[in-house]
C-alpha cells in the first residue's frame, strides 16, 4: 500500500520514473525487506527496526506511520514515525517515541528527500501540533530542537581487562565493591524480576512506570536481541537491566535497582557484567544511552569514563508555536512527581501506564 492510497489520495500510484524514489507504508510482507535494510544502513539504529510497530501499536495503542523509500523496486531509505493524540499531552508525530533514536535512515540523498517530504506532508494533514526527528546528528538546523539529551557511546575493547581499567578509579572501585558483596549476574526469560527492580526503581524517581505487557512485547517480539540480565545476592533481586543488541552494539536500554541495590553497589556490577559478557561476546560499542543534561543518571554515565554525545531532537511545529516540554524537569511537574513518590508501589504500577503511554 502506497502513501498515495492512504496519505495523498490525490497522487497517482504508480511513480512517473523508476529511478525516482516511492515511498509506502510498512505492510507484513515487507517486514523481511526493512529489517534487511535496516541491518545495512549505516544511519539506522535498533529503533528503526520493523517491531517497533507491532510493540507500539499493541502496547500503546497508538496509530503508526512506518513509511520507507523504493529506487528500482529496493528499499533505500525507512522513516518510522507514530502518532500521539492526547488531551494533557497533544498531538504530535514523531520518531520515535518511546525510543532514544530515530529519524531518517537513508542509503541516498533521494530517499531522505522524499520520506522528509512525505513526512511533512503527513503531519500538515493530520494537522498535529508538531513533527519531531530524535537525531544522532543535525538534520533540519533550521528547525527549533530540544537541547536537553545527550547519549553516551564508548568502544568496547577486546581485552575484558583493559575495559575494566579504563574505568575510572573511584567507579572501579564500586564494581569490585559489588562484586567483593557476593553479587551475581544470570540471564533471565522471563519479565517478573526485572519487572520487580525496574518499577521499584521509577517509583523512587517518582517516575509512572510502563506496563509488563509493553515489556514482554519487547522481549517477544526482538527475542534473542532483548535480553534480560537479573543481579541477585543472597538469591534475592537487587537489580535488573533490558539490553538491546544490534549489528556490533549493545544497549542497555531499562533498568533498576531495589533499596539495597545503593550499599551493595548493584547497579555499578550490573552495568559491568553487561559489558564484561558484550566483550566476551565480540561486541564492540557500548551505548550507555541518553541521559538529560545535569542529572544523576547523567554523572553516572561520566563517572564511567563515557563522554556526552549530543542529541538533535527537532522539531517542526504546525498547530502549535512552542516546542513541547513533557520532562521531569520541567518545575510544573515538580508537585506530582513527590505526590506519586508517596503513593503505594502497587497502585503507581497499575495506573502508570495510562499515563506513559501518552508521554513518549
Amino acid at each position: 500500500m502506497s502513501t498515495a492510497d492512504v496519505v495523498f489520495p490525490q497522487q497517482i500510484k504508480a511513480p512517473l520514473f523508476a529511478d525516482i524514489p516511492s515511498v509506502y507504508l510498512l505492510q507484513a510482507d515487507v517486514v523481511i525487506a526493512w529489517d534487511t535494510f535496516v541491518i545495512t544502513c549505516s544511519e539506522a539504529t535498533f529503533f528503526h527496526r520493523a517491531g517497533w510497530q507491532q510493540v507500539i501499536e499493541k502496547a500503546f495503542g497508538h496509530k503508526t506511520w512506518f513509511l520507507y523509500a523504493e529506487i528500482n523496486g529496493e528499499i533505500d531509505g525507512v522513516l518510522p514515525l507514530v502518532e500521539i493524540n492526547s488531551y494533557l499531552f497533544g498531538h504530535s508525530l514523531s520518531s520515535l517515541p518511546f525510543c532514544v533514536y530515530g529519524g531518517i535512515a537513508a542509503s541516498s540523498e533521494a530517499a531522505r528527500l522524499v520520506l522528509d517530504q512525505t513526512a511533512q506532508r503527513l503531519a500538515a494533514r493530520l494537522k498535529v501540533d508538531y513533527l519531531e526527528y530524535r537525531n544522532l546528528k543535525p538534520f533540519h538546523t533550521d528547525w527549533p530542537a530540544k537541547d536537553l539529551y545527550v547519549t553516551f557511546r564508548k568502544e568496547i575493547d577486546p581485552d575484558v581487562e583493559k575495559n575494566m581499567l579504563a574505568i575510572p578509579r573511584k567507579q572501579r572501585a564500586m564494581v569490585r565493591k559489588g562484586a567483593k558483596n557476593g553479587l551475581q549476574s544470570c540471564i533471565d526469560e522471563d519479565i517478573e524480576q526485572f519487572f520487580h527492580a525496574y518499577s521499584v526503581s521509577v517509583h523512587r524517581l517518582g517516575t509512572p512506570v510502563f506496563s509488563k505487557n509493553y515489556f514482554r512485547l519487547l522481549k517477544a517480539i526482538f527475542a534473542e536481541d532483548c535480553e534480560l540480565m537479573i543481579i541477585t545476592h543472597e538469591n534475592k533481586v537487587v537489580s535488573a537491566v533490558m539490553s538491546f543488541y544490534f549489528r556490533d552494539e549493545v544497549l542497555p536500554y531499562y533498568g533498576g535497582g531495589t533499596d539495597e541495590a545503593r550499599d551493595l553497589a548493584a547497579n555499578d556490577f550490573m552495568y559491568w557484567e553487561l559489558m564484561r559478557r558484550a566483550c566476551e561476546h565480540g561486541y564492540k560499542i557500548f551505548d550507555f544511552g541518553r541521559s538529560k543534561r545535569g542529572t544523576g543518571s547523567f554523572s553516572f554515565k561520566k563517572n564511567w569514563g563515557f563522554e556526552p554525545q549530543s542529541l538533535y531532537y527537532e522539531c517542526q511545529l504546525h498547530q502549535t508555536k512552542a516546542l513541547p516540554n513533557h520532562n521531569p524537569l520541567n518545575p510544573k511537574y515538580h508537585l506530582f512527581i513527590k505526590a506519586w513518590q508517596k503513593l503505594p508501589l502497587s497502585l503507581a504500577n497499575l495506573i502508570g501506564p495510562y499515563i506513559v503511554r501518552n508521554l513518549g
